[in-house]
């Protein structure tokens, strides 16, 4: 009985040796928290690909994003899989290193009408080539710290009537010591987003004419600037260390972002503050995308099947999708995920509040936007002209005619 018993034994661990020996490690490299989707996916998929062990290697957001553009340019640290955001995905779609995911054998248009319309086109080269899967979109959000607001007397329907009731809420709040905005770019950020043509990204049409000088340019950078004269703001670094301790503190009133804030603010910004934050539609019936993320195969990838076939997984299967949703707050790509009783759940940290209906709506109105391969460098000469603006009362008109210049030339080298 005993050699028996160790015979099975033998037989049983020579087993496990083969099935490690001829397992593939399949590498995807993405950034927080995005990788958190991952993360819980892995054991799932493990156990249904026995054949596949995942290995996961994550760096802050702008460490993976430079870390992805050096591995496609010299081959070196490639992973399988690359996960990326909204903003950065233009550069990647058009830099000549991603598997083109139209074509065999992928051919991932035939799952276009799965998804929100916007996401497939955001991952497309000027050409309709697509080169990337949308996992998740970031409809934006007013949040808001309902005690803080309570107590300085304001209403968030007076608060969002316009921008300008948004403005004057925030001086009701400086009487109380309390910043309406954690920086007054924020307002820049939101409102570049807002009210986009058919054709339009947020820097350039369709074209690839440069949009810097526009009238939705301009109020974006008045608003920031009345913000930032009024003393409203606290002229915080977005994801510094005081931001996030700001915040925690209830220093910061509101915060405009994607869906995907209320997943920080509960994870690790501010864990301790549930039930005070609440969601809102954006200013003057405003809807705006703030986010996204995909995942994307390099060229030279070791594993492409491999690769495809997480992708399918993590992007078109409808329980990973929603499980996504409801632990982090990743508002679907995939609309048959979004149809989940769900969406009508109450949120605990944010009082109850119905939160993902409020998403739903702004995904609902949220056009088409049009992303190019220069969008993640206009966006970093807006932000300069920004800060030169706010800081040094540089005139918005020159601020902006330096932009475009800036801009047409960077893209003209």
């Amino acid at each position: 009985m005993k050699s028996t018993s160790s015979f099975f034994k033998l037989l049983f661990m020579m087993l496990i040796f083969i099935t490690e020996v001829q397992a593939t490690t399949l590498t995807i490299a993405s950034y927080p928290n995005f990788d958190e989707a991952i993360r819980a996916a892995i054991p799932r998929y493990e156990k249904l690909h026995p054949e596949i062990n995942i290995r996961l290697v994550s760096l802050s957001f702008y460490d993976h994003h430079n870390a992805m553009t050096s591995a496609l340019a010299t081959g070196a640290g490639l992973p399988d899989v690359m996960g990326l955001e909204q903003g950065f995905i233009g550069r990647f779609v058009n830099s000549g290193g991603l598997e083109e995911l139209s074509a065999p054998p992928y051919n991932a248009l035939q799952y276009q009408h799965l998804f929100v319309p916007y996401t497939i086109v955001q991952a497309q080269n000027d050409r309709g080539k697509l080169f990337a899967m949308p996992a998740d979109i970031g409809p934006g959000s007013l949040f808001y710290r309902q005690d803080l607001l309570a107590k300085a007397g304001i209403s968030i329907a007076d608060m969002t009537k316009s921008w300008n009731g948004f403005i004057n809420a925030g001086t009701k709040l400086k009487q109380q010591s309390i910043y309406l905005v954690a920086n007054a770019s924020d307002l820049k950020d939101i409102y570049i987003r807002i009210g986009l043509k058919p054709g339009e990204g947020i820097y350039f049409n369709q074209a690839g004419e440069c949009l810097v000088r526009s009238e939705r340019f301009v109020r974006a950078f008045t608003l920031a600037k009345q913000v930032r004269d009024l003393g409203l703001d606290g002229r915080l670094q977005i994801w510094s260390n005081e931001w996030a301790e700001a915040i925690r503190r209830g220093r910061v009133a509101t915060q405009m972002m994607g869906a995907w804030f209320a997943g920080h603010l509960s994870s690790w910004i501010a864990p301790e503050s549930s039930g005070l934050w609440r969601v809102s539609q954006l200013p003057e019936h405003s809807y705006a995308s703030w986010g996204g993320s995909f995942y994307a195969i390099p060229k030279a990838a070791a594993h492409k099947s491999e690769a495809w076939d997480f992708i399918q997984f993590m992007t078109l299967d409808q329980s990973m999708q929603q499980e996504a949703f409801k632990k982090l707050d990743a508002f679907p790509a995939l609309l048959s995920a979004q149809q989940t009783p769900h969406l009508d759940e109450p949120i605990s940290y944010l009082g109850q509040q119905k939160a993902r209906l409020v998403w739903k709506d702004a995904a609902d109105h949220m056009p088409v936007i049009m992303t190019h391969k220069y969008d993640a460098l206009a966006a970093e000469v807006i932000r300069k002209q920004m800060d030169l603006v706010l800081d040094d009362n540089k005139n918005i008109a020159e601020a902006l005619a330096d932009a475009e210049q800036q801009i047409v030339h960077k893209v003209k080298r």
